[in-house]
């Protein structure tokens, strides 16, 4: 994975205790693909992007099964999440925050492996 834009991370713990969940329901939003997770130095983490007022934010699922229906990683998936997007002029996370779901999922359909 490249290096990725700076964001907060965090771990199953931090997510526990932020989401008010126990870490198997935590580690099944994650399965749910209602968040994606990545290992960091070992550590499965979550960009703290992911969340919107206490809560996974809820435009990101589907977004999440377009992009591994289009073969992508999770890895890959997250990158492609933060990273600036030139069709987007902000990165997807950002256009998922600002209420442009619709925009981005086409975005991401139009992805090829």
């Amino acid at each position: 994975m490249t290096d990725l834009p700076a964001t907060e991370w965090l771990t199953v713990p931090d997510l526990v205790e932020l989401l008010g969940l126990t870490p198997s329901k935590v580690r099944r939003l994650i399965e749910d693909r209602t968040l994606v997770a990545v290992r960091r130095d070992g550590v499965v983490s979550v960009p703290a992007r992911f969340i919107k007022d206490g809560e996974p934010l809820t435009e990101l699922r589907g977004t999440i099964i377009v992009l591994a229906d289009n073969g992508f990683s999770d890895d890959e998936i997250v990158e492609w999440l933060l990273d600036e997007n030139d069709l987007l002029d902000v990165s997807p996370i950002e256009a998922l925050h600002a209420g442009r779901k619709a925009e981005v999922r086409r975005v991401a359909q139009a992805l090829a492996f």
